[in-house]
């Protein structure tokens, strides 16, 4: 059985019913959290009766905000790999190096977990009309699971994002817009377009139940690596939201106890072009100033300013973690690296956390023995156009010089 109770403020801890269509707080402005009766679900949930169920991220139903299983709205996300990757770990000098692996789930990015759960439980509530603010994969995924789902589906991307996402929106029917500016001029436009169109705005913590898809990330790393933690988790922040996911989680796994007290150092990385948390973190502040001109290339990245900024520097200093930044071309180089090393297509966003941990290891900051888990939250299939090919052309009709291939 499902055991959401209520919903409550992230920041000034006011308290909201679940089974009314809610986005922030009234009182702050500031995201929601499910909440659960966790004695309750101890009942019903434990290790053992886990094994055998569906290899998705909804075989953790009872921590879930869907009320009944019949307005679940799937394609299949989650249960991802995590993966060992000796040969990535070796040229790092590390010994336990892991990569959880997002870029093979439905849409193509860690994304559909987020959308999954929130366009279940809008669909649950009786929404018909939904849109989304965008970088690119997110509208994706809105616009696969609202097809789904039987939804109207509007999505607001800045003009210069990937075409595949723009593409992949279309496909299933959603209307587009493309913005001239960034993700947060297309929020604006969302939002004004509320009280016309009478749409659900699902942005990046708009609204409480993203951020129940995300933290199933956090269920699977526990459950992958029989339920000890690693030592140390790298994440790409762009919103944020699984970082503030897994680290909600994990304070639900220990109060059902399923793990102990122990937390990972959450590592946030981000570009150099768009690093709001990561001055904020380094100026010591609890919440990031609106990142005038961002600009990377990995668009996940490029979000001036995330609504839960406060909740990712409370987990990274928490868990005695950072936020760390890299450059673009260190990223693209890094895309490369794992890719040959590993045989992992990530995504530019993915292949940053490589970049970062690589500064961690330099710096001492990472031992060579800890356990470490990367996040590569997409594939980098998504962001083909980034990429120069160095084919060389054959034809049947002249000889071909084989030894070339070897330069």
């Amino acid at each position: 059985m499902n055991q959401l109770t209520h919903l409550e403020c992230s920041y000034c801890g006011a308290i909201y019913e679940s089974e009314k269509l809610q986005t922030v707080c009234l009182k702050c402005g500031k995201p929601l959290f499910a909440r659960y009766d966790l004695e309750k679900v101890k009942e019903t949930l434990s290790k053992r009766e886990l094994v055998g169920r569906v290899s998705s991220m909804w075989r953790y139903f009872e921590l879930m905000p869907i009320k009944e299983r019949k307005n679940i709205i799937t394609l299949g996300e989650g249960w991802t790999p995590l993966t060992p990757v000796e040969r990535l770990s070796e040229s790092l000098g590390l010994k336990d190096l892991w990569v959880k692996e997002e870029g093979i789930i439905p849409t193509g990015s860690f994304k559909a977990r987020g959308l999954s759960a929130a366009i279940s439980k809008a669909k649950e509530l009786g929404v018909k009309r939904v849109a989304l603010p965008s970088a690119g994969n997110a509208a994706g995924a809105m616009a696969a699971y609202g097809a789904r789902a039987g939804m109207d589906v509007y999505v607001f991307m800045p003009e210069d994002a990937p075409r595949v996402n723009i593409v992949e929106c279309e496909a299933v029917g959603a209307k587009v817009v493309l913005v001239k500016g960034l993700i947060s001029d297309a929020g604006k436009l969302v939002k004004d377009g509320n009280e016309v169109m009478g749409w659900f705005n699902v942005a990046t913590l708009a609204e409480p139940y993203r951020v129940e898809g995300k933290k199933t990330m956090g269920l699977e790393i526990a459950e992958q690596l029989d339920w000890k933690l690693p030592d140390v988790i790298i994440y790409p922040t762009g919103g944020g939201t699984g970082i503030i996911g897994m680290w909600k989680v994990f304070d639900e796994l220990e109060e059902l106890g399923f793990i102990d007290s122990k937390r990972p150092r959450m590592v946030s990385v981000q570009a150099q072009g768009c690093n709001p948390i990561v001055k904020a973190f380094e100026e010591g502040k609890t919440e990031s100033e609106f990142c005038v001109g961002a600009n990377t290339i990995a668009a996940g990245l490029r979000v001036p300013k995330a609504l839960g900024d406060f909740l990712i520097l409370k987990a990274v200093r928490e868990s005695g973690g950072k936020a760390v930044q890299v450059t673009d071309e260190e990223l693209l180089d890094d895309v490369g690296k794992i890719g040959c090393l590993e045989g992992i297509f990530a995504c530019p966003e993915g292949a940053a956390t490589v970049s970062a941990l690589r500064k961690m290891v330099d710096s001492g900051e990472i031992d060579k023995d800890e356990k470490v888990v990367l996040f590569n939250t997409g594939s980098g299939l998504k962001y083909t156009d980034l990429f120069k090919t160095r084919a060389q052309t054959a034809d049947p009709k002249i000889p071909f010089d084989y030894l070339q291939l070897l330069k």
